[in-house]
Parts: C-alpha cells; structure tokens; sequence
C-alpha cells in the first residue's frame, strides 16, 4: 500500500473535530473517527501525493510509524473511506 496511490473516496466527508475528524461516507453509512490529527493530515494528502509513502511524509509522520499508519489506511480502505487512485496526481 505505501507505494501505491490513494485518495479519499468521493463519497465521504471529513468534519474536523478536536481530536482528528469525522468520516461520514454517504453511500454506505459509515461514521469513523480519525482520532488522530496526523491521520486526518495523511487522509487530506493522498489525492495531492503520488503515493502513500509521500502523503505519509508530507503530513510529517516519522518512518518508523509509517507501518502502522498503513495499517489505520487499510482500515479505511475496508469501509471504502479510502480508495485506490488510478490516475496520476488529482489536478
């Protein structure tokens, strides 16, 4: 997953809140809290980055987390508040 490209999927919403945000994806239904701000950081990123790896670093988390960062994605990917991007970087 760090090397591939990803982006919020066009069916949620993020609503920021004092300890990350809100994911409401309104196809399904799934309310999620990302009760982490860096999470919130990386989820904003990835349609602006070429990969996973990337937003992980532009939204500042250190190498060392970046596995368990992928693992919360994968989370994410499993209720489709994320999805794979199959074009290059979102414009």
């Amino acid at each position: 997953m760090l090397d591939e490209p990803w982006t919020l999927s066009p069916s949620v919403a993020l609503r920021p809140e004092s300890f990350g945000a809100l994911a409401y994806h309104f196809g399904n239904r799934k309310l999620t809290f990302l009760k982490r701000p860096e999470l919130v950081a990386v989820v904003r990123a990835l349609g602006e980055q070429p990969d996973v790896r990337s937003a992980l670093v532009a939204a500042g988390v250190p190498e060392a987390q970046h596995a368990a960062y992928a693992d919360a994605l994968a989370g994410l990917a499993r209720t489709d508040m994320i999805r794979p991007r199959s074009e290059g970087v979102a414009a």
